[in-house]
């Protein structure tokens, strides 16, 4: 197998992760006409089509789904075989592809992204941050930043954050209309904004004191699918928000949000930088696991 077919199978494992010739050439540094170049390249010399386009959307036929299939192993043994070479060099260089939490990821990222960068010259990071469940593994992720109770046990995982908690928050308007609740069981009797994650699957709300938990489903007429929405709508007054702490900060600052069952928020440190169980860590993703341990 020559350089061209290489490269042809790699930009046609790109747009099968992605579905996408743009956010493909994205990862490869070449361009969305590049790609596709290849990948009419590659169609024409095995003479099976390998991907449905229309201006919308790609998607892989049953041939491209079953190529897919089959090449994952051996890319998976080809980035272990350059992670080994990495794990000997200084200086860390090429690209970390890590997947965080959307919620969250100003909160753990913004302190070390910029310093990480700026002492490793070599090194690119690629950020995705969403609330989707995501495989790292399967879509082609170095590492992932996720709550302990949703790791699977074959990955290594590293504690990078001590406390993180939520809150629950509604406005000084709010509040002079509602009696603030005392007890989670009272949020029955409010107005609440709701959080969806992409699956559709509602946030609950949690909350525990002096060894108690329980989870209440609440109930109110907005459900949105970002933290920063609910925070603000808190503040103008429609309902009560659980967010994170960090999310309310400026609002709680300025005096727009004011807290509540502050006995029955406990702080979680159950945070964890997580990867696939290998043998060899490359140099850049042992940069990173130590940035965000610091």
């Amino acid at each position: 197998m020559d350089a061209t077919e290489l490269a042809e199978l790699a930009a046609f494992a790109a747009v099968a992760r992605h579905l996408s010739f743009r956010q493909a050439a994205a990862e490869r540094g070449t361009t969305a006409s590049a790609v596709s170049h290849a990948i009419r390249h590659l169609e024409a010399r095995v003479g099976v089509r390998l991907f449905h386009r229309t201006t919308r959307s790609v998607s892989l036929t049953e041939a491209g789904a079953m190529l897919a299939e089959r090449m994952a192993p051996a890319l998976a043994n080809m980035r272990s075989a350059m992670d080994a070479l990495n794990a000997y060099r200084d200086t860390p260089f090429g690209t970390v592809r890590l997947n965080v939490p959307n919620s969250i990821a100003p909160f753990v990222l913004d302190d070390v992204l910029a310093p990480l960068l700026q002492r490793n010259p070599g090194l690119r990071l690629d950020v995705v941050a969403t609330d989707r469940l995501v495989d790292i593994v399967a879509e082609g992720f170095d590492a992932g930043i996720r709550f302990g109770e949703r790791l699977a046990q074959d990955m290594v995982a590293v504690r990078i954050r001590a406390t993180f908690r939520f809150t629950v928050v509604g406005s000084p308007d709010y509040f002079r209309g509602h009696p603030m609740p005392r007890t989670p069981h009272e949020l029955h009797q409010h107005t609440c904004i709701r959080y969806a994650f992409p699956s559709g699957a509602l946030l609950p709300w949690e909350f525990a004191r002096d060894g108690e938990s329980l989870q209440v489903d609440v109930d109110g007429p907005l459900t949105v699918d970002s933290q920063e929405l609910m925070a603000s709508t808190a503040a103008r007054g429609l309902g009560l928000a659980y967010v994170w702490e960090e999310r309310a900060a400026p609002y709680l600052r300025d005096g727009r949000l004011q807290r509540c069952l502050e006995d029955w928020c406990e702080a979680d440190d159950n945070l964890f930088l997580y990867f696939p169980n290998r043998r060899h860590v490359s140099a850049g993703l042992r940069a990173l696991i130590d940035a965000m341990k610091a």
